[in-house]
């Protein structure tokens, strides 16, 4: 876990990999309440039957979206941030999904501060490049760029 207490903690560390999170494994039930919670009840997702039987995946695999929602639970395993007054979620610059997951894989996510600035207001930027990857994948499910700002 990397502990960040500082705008200077923030700013040395830019570059840096920050680490790994533990493995997840993604369920149906999970996709099933993500499917209920967006409204996006695709057959790719919900249809275990003929996701099976049709898609070229052999399976039901997890929303694009539900990987993107697991990056602030897990990236809590891999950094926080302490002693600030606020830290809030910017956005994001880029987000892709190279690979799919597919039900009853495990999945991980390594986070790099990929840079940090301090801005004219006083508050510090970080942009840490979140990916997603299932075990034993040759490549990550998802890659995205995420902005925190943070105010000591």
């Amino acid at each position: 876990m990397r502990v960040f207490t500082s705008s200077a903690d923030i700013l040395a560390a830019a570059g840096e990999e920050l680490g790994s999170s533990e493995w997840l494994t993604i369920t149906q039930e999970r996709v099933n309440q993500f499917a209920e919670a967006t409204g996006d009840h695709q057959w790719i997702h919900v249809d275990v039957e003929r996701a099976t039987a049709e898609s070229p995946f052999g399976g039901p695999i997890a929303h694009g979206y539900l990987t993107l929602s697991l990056v602030p639970m897990l990236a809590w395993q891999v950094y926080t941030i302490e002693n600030a007054k606020l830290a809030v979620n910017y956005g994001s610059n880029k987000v892709r999904f190279p690979a799919p997951v597919l039900v009853g894989s495990d999945v991980q996510l390594t986070a790099t501060l990929s840079s940090a600035k301090e801005l004219p207001d006083g508050t510090t930027e970080m942009v840490v490049t979140q990916a997603i990857t299932v075990r034993d994948a040759a490549k990550p499910s998802l890659v995205a760029e995420t902005i925190t700002r943070v105010a000591f």
